[in-house]
């Protein structure tokens, strides 16, 4: 049996503000293509390519790669070269490294069937909490509270505190629906979208009336686990350089010479790049040249 989900014992307590966010949403739910679809599978790319990416960013390369590795098992099958090509935009391979290998478990544990319980999702490689609760929300339609960098910082502003995970897991719960946790947690998603960003809209919050922080004072939602924090630069740095390598490879072998020029850095930072590279199975040394997996 998998871990049961904990949520409110009674919608009663929350009728209003489920009220206050089901019509404010109504109108405003934004239209993305996943949204469209129950297959877990599907739900689980979408998911693993929305971490620390942006919508605009996984929205062109969603659909071309559920085109390709429509099931777990044309993933688990695939050479990890061809996951990584498709993936390339999308920043963080090795993300593509642990979907694909998370499509190896569902096909030789679940039949190729993507699991329904937290427990089995919670073991797939790559998928931590937010992640296997999306997919039982989003694919199953279970009631289960999903806490994403925009639900963290409403469910902080809220509450006016900062919050711990296990808090925020457990206030999320709490709030949830019963039959409705498909569109409550996109619409709370859609919410810290749209109008509690990080510089809020407060004017515009259904929530602004309950809400104890309302846009004054100093921001609860700083620190609060979930919220995320501004990147590191992405320009001159080593994800920058590791993502022209990945790119170069996408296309043909590289032989090691060239590396230093691919990567823009000195012999002995692009040798220790490939050497992570390696490490991590993303890349291949062969004869002398690197080669995608």
């Amino acid at each position: 049996m998998g871990r049961s989900l904990k949520v409110a014992s009674s919608v009663s307590d929350h009728t209003g503000l489920h009220e206050s966010i089901f019509s404010w949403i109504t109108p405003r739910l934004r239209q993305l293509p996943w949204r469209d679809t129950r297959d877990p599978w599907h739900v689980l790319v979408s998911e693993v390519m929305l971490q620390q990416t942006g919508v605009n960013r996984v929205l062109p390369k969603w659909q071309i790669f559920v085109d390709a590795f429509a099931t777990p098992a044309e993933c688990a099958g695939a050479p990890l070269g061809d996951v990584l090509r498709l993936w390339q935009g999308l920043g963080y391979p090795r993300r593509a490294r642990n979907l694909q290998a998370a499509a190896r478990v569902i096909v030789e544990q679940h039949d190729g069937l993507a699991p329904s319980t937290l427990d089995e999702l919670l073991a797939l490689p790559g998928v931590g909490p937010y992640t296997a609760r999306a997919v039982l929300a989003f694919a199953f339609e279970e009631d289960a509270a999903v806490v994403d960098t925009n639900i963290a910082r409403v469910l902080a502003r809220f509450h006016g505190r900062t919050l711990k995970a296990r808090d925020a897991q457990q206030l999320a719960d709490a709030w949830v629906p019963r039959g409705e946790a498909w569109l409550w947690n996109q619409a709370l998603m859609d919410l810290g979208a749209t109008i509690c960003r990080p510089q809020p809209v407060c004017d515009e919050c259904p929530l602004s009336e309950k809400c104890s922080w309302r846009g004054t004072g100093t921001d609860p939602s700083v620190g609060s686990a979930g919220v995320s924090v501004a990147q590191a630069r992405f320009e001159g740095s080593d994800r920058q350089a590791r993502g022209r390598l990945i790119k170069q490879l996408g296309e043909c072998a590289v032989p090691i010479h060239a590396v230093a020029e691919i990567m823009d850095r000195s012999l002995a930072t692009a040798e220790r790049l490939v050497v992570n590279l390696v490490d991590e199975g993303l890349v291949i040394r062969q004869n002398g040249e690197l080669l995608l997996p």
